[in-house]
């Protein structure tokens, strides 16, 4: 019998935690309210967004044909030379292949220009979206403040797309950092 007792007195505390952890998830979600985004889904529907993706899609895709031209280019004078290489002068030799590695070189220049770290490509994509970015910004402190939302976070990333000011607690960390020292 003390086991049963046992039992029973067992799954009482197990419902008795289960209730307690029920009861402050309620109080949490009513205390701080946290709601999500999806940036992607965003991206996708926004009307402007998706404008300005296609004028972007458009420049690399010119970009890139010009790429593909220089490259075509400097196939073509490798070619050329390599039929030619027996019959060429030494210093015709030399010379035709010095335009090939200035071809090139002008074909690596104009990659790393354009799609290099901060190139073309990267800047004009910051040109376009960022006034996208920040009227969403807007829209989504808009509405977390009118509905009272401590929180937004991004379901693609998990970063925060939004927190209420007063949840930040960065200068008491500092302070308790100082007060180590």
């Amino acid at each position: 019998m003390t086991n049963g007792k046992t039992a029973i007195i067992v799954s009482c505390f197990v419902l008795a935690i289960l209730a307690a952890f029920a009861v402050s998830d309620v109080a949490l979600a009513q205390e701080g309210r946290i709601v999500y985004i999806d940036s992607y889904k965003i991206r996708q529907e926004y009307k402007e967004f998706q404008e300005a993706q296609n004028v972007f899609n458009t420049e690399i895709d010119e970009w890139n044909q010009q790429g593909y031209d220089l490259q075509h280019e400097v196939d073509s004078l490798e070619a050329d030379l390599e039929k030619q290489r027996l019959i060429l002068s030494p210093a015709k030799l030399k010379e035709k292949e010095n335009d090939i590695e200035d071809k090139k070189a002008a074909l690596q220049k104009f990659t790393n220009d354009i799609f290099g770290p901060n190139g073309k490509a990267e800047q004009r994509n910051q040109q376009l979206t960022k006034p996208l970015l920040d009227k969403i910004t807007a829209v989504l402190e808009k509405i977390a403040i009118e509905n009272n939302y401590d929180y937004i976070l991004d379901s693609l990333n998990g970063n925060i797309a939004y927190a209420k000011k007063t949840l930040d607690i960065t200068d008491k960390v500092l302070e308790e950092l100082e007060d180590l020292q």
